[in-house]
């Protein structure tokens, strides 16, 4: 994946552009009216950092999953969301949650320099609109807050994303201290 899009990247620097077009292509989210046209936007959308994510069949474990969304750059990417970023008290929002059919990432892995091996700038990918209330408690009290971006719910905003199906097997989560009676966390 890296050796094709630095071949893109090369092919650019050469004046051409088919090969960057196809590689994008590649990416899910990047809809014909939404891909680059010329060599300078083509590149800013192929040197990016990039993201295989390894999600598991949604089972109904709490938290998020893959979804569609359009970033602050208003382009449709793969990206990871939480629960708590959605609206839960909108029947279309719960009905997208309802049929998601992965769940939160197992696995990433994830490429962060570029064709000649410099690493990127990471704040440079990070989606600033998205944030969401939180509440919390302290001391008995119930706060609420806003929430930046986390480690992939905007964090990673505008990487390359690609998710792949990893066997559920893989994913044993520790939510509350009750989970660790479960099977998979047993020795013996």
């Amino acid at each position: 994946m890296l050796e094709a899009r630095d071949a893109a990247l090369q092919a650019l620097d050469a004046g051409e552009s088919k090969p960057a077009v196809d590689w994008l292509k590649i990416w899910p989210g990047r809809i014909a009216e939404q891909m680059p046209q010329d060599a300078v936007a083509l590149r800013d959308a192929l040197d990016r950092p990039l993201m295989v994510a390894g999600m598991v069949r949604n089972e109904g474990e709490p938290g998020g999953g893959p979804f569609w969304l359009e970033d602050d750059e208003g382009v449709l990417r793969a990206q990871i969301l939480e629960s708590s970023e959605m609206n839960g008290q909108d029947s279309v929002v719960r009905a997208v949650m309802a049929s998601a059919t992965h769940f939160n990432p197992v696995d990433l892995v994830c490429a962060l320099t570029d064709a000649d091996k410099v690493p990127y700038d990471l704040s440079q990918f990070v989606d600033r609109n998205r944030d969401f209330l939180v509440t919390k408690s302290h001391d008995g009290r119930t706060l609420r807050g806003l929430e930046h971006p986390g480690l992939w719910n905007g964090g990673m905003g505008r990487w390359n994303t690609v998710f792949v199906e990893v066997d559920s097997a893989t994913f044993a989560p520790v939510k509350t201290v009750f989970d660790l009676l479960r099977p998979a966390h047993r020795t013996a």
